[in-house]
């Protein structure tokens, strides 16, 4: 089966009713731990809503799982569709070049499969909406500049 694009911007259905859709939320990583903290409140968030055997997080870099390895976790739960969200804010290098190259050795090892890569995150309508709403929220805490 090939990997599928979406390129549909709008939120589609939640997959909750179908038990064997799995879910791989794909950040870039980095070498502080802490950054990985807002992505690992998402891929809570999502576990809590269709249980934590159909949602993994990954990264490009610098962290583990990496997208692969993520992706075999899913199948071997038993997911025959995973859906591939890149928590990114545009789809720049990495979106269009690095995971359609990933996703593509994980079709290649589970033919069975089918790997459907989602438009980046911070395309959607409703991150670009929360994104304006923060920024013009009255100010709240500060972060100290060093």
């Amino acid at each position: 089966m090939p990997v599928l694009p979406m390129t549909d911007h709008t939120p589609s259905a939640p997959i909750a009713g179908d038990a064997t859709t799995g879910l791989l939320l794909f950040a870039h990583g980095a070498r502080d731990p802490q950054w990985a903290q807002p992505f690992q409140a998402v891929a809570a968030r999502c576990s809590q809503a269709l249980g934590p055997q159909r949602v993994a997080l990954a990264f490009l870099e610098f962290m583990t799982p990496d997208l692969v390895s993520a992706g075999q976790q899913l199948v071997a739960g038993g997911c025959k569709r995973v859906d591939v969200v890149p928590l990114f804010l545009g789809a720049g290098g990495h979106v269009r070049k690095d995971i359609p190259v990933l996703m593509a050795r994980l079709q290649a090892e589970h033919p069975a499969v089918v790997f459907a890569l989602r438009p980046a995150i911070g395309e959607a309508d409703l991150v670009i909406n929360a994104m304006a709403a923060v920024a013009l929220a009255p100010a709240g805490a500060e972060v100290p500049v060093r």
